[in-house]
Parts: structure tokens; C-alpha cells; sequence
């Protein structure tokens, strides 16, 4: 299907937007950010996830949005085990920041497949079920926003969130 440019202009924009920064919502970064290292694992009584479990979640289903999205042979983890850490705590400090560095990395790969004016953002995934680059890349805006407000309202309950 043959789309025009000025559509297909405008969809990109829109999806880069929602890709960076969020438009109205509050973005990865800033829901990260300075989170002290001993509320990254805290649980909170009748709240599901931690800090560390939302961000690696995160992370983990990004890839796999990713994968799917440019490459046909990938298998997608197992649903829920393996899209969620084993522990409510980061194994360190490091793993931590490795795993935020990995998220960005992953996203910013993202944003390189949507800017290619040489990828129909309409076209249909060949290896998928009727997926297309703009269906995952607003799958992927979508699945954020949603654990991004987790993540913040968490913070805000341990104390650890600066308006």
C-alpha cells in the first residue's frame, strides 16, 4: 500500500514524539533518576512490583518489542516468567545502572527504525500477524507510559519522589 509523504511524515513525527519525550507524560529518565539505591529493591505493603522489578520489566519487553520488530527469527521470552526479574532488589548498584543504560540503548534503537524514511511505518511485519513498525513503536510508547506512572506513584509512596 502505497502511502503519502505527507502522512507518513506526519505519523513518524507524532510516533518520535511519543518515543522521546512522552508528550504529556512523564518520561523513563525523570521517573529513574536519582532513585536513592536502598528504595530500588524496598517493597511496599500491597504493591505488586519494586522499582528494580518495573524497570528491568521494562527493559525486558522493550527488547522483545524491538527484536520482534526488526528481526523475524526472534522468540519472545516466556510470558510472565521471563518478562519480570527473579528478585525484588537489583543484584548491585551496577546492575542497576547497566540496566537503565540497556533501556536507553534499546529505545534509542527504536527511534533509528521509525526516523528511516526507508521503512514504511504501514507496512505489514512479514513475521507477525498483522503487526506493523507503527503498531509496535506505539505498543512500546504505550507499554511505558503505563509502567512509567507505576514507577512514579511507587516513588511517591517510598518518599522518594521530587515534584
Amino acid at each position: 500500500m502505497k502511502h503519502s509523504n505527507d502522512l507518513m511524515a506526519a505519523l513518524r513525527e507524532h510516533l518520535l514524539e511519543l518515543l522521546g519525550k512522552g508528550g504529556a507524560h512523564a518520561d523513563f529518565a525523570s521517573a529513574v533518576a536519582d532513585l536513592p539505591t536502598d528504595r530500588r529493591g524496598e517493597k511496599l505493603p500491597g504493591v505488586p512490583h519494586t522499582a528494580w522489578r518495573l524497570v528491568e520489566h521494562m527493559r525486558i519487553t522493550q527488547l522483545d518489542i524491538l527484536e520482534f520488530t526488526r528481526d523475524a527469527r526472534h522468540v519472545s521470552p516466556k510470558w510472565p516468567d521471563e518478562y519480570w526479574p527473579a528478585d525484588d532488589a537489583p543484584p548491585s548498584a551496577k546492575a542497576w545502572t547497566a540496566s537503565i543504560a540497556a533501556y536507553q540503548k534499546d529505545r534509542a534503537a527504536m527511534i533509528a527504525i521509525v526516523e528511516d524514511t526507508k521503512n514504511d511505518l504501514l507496512a505489514v511485519l512479514p513475521h507477525g500477524k498483522g503487526q506493523t513498525i507503527a503498531r509496535e513503536a506505539m505498543l512500546l510508547a504505550d507499554h511505558t507510559a503505563y509502567h512509567v506512572g507505576q514507577l512514579i506513584l511507587l516513588r511517591r509512596a517510598l518518599g522518594a519522589w521530587k515534584e
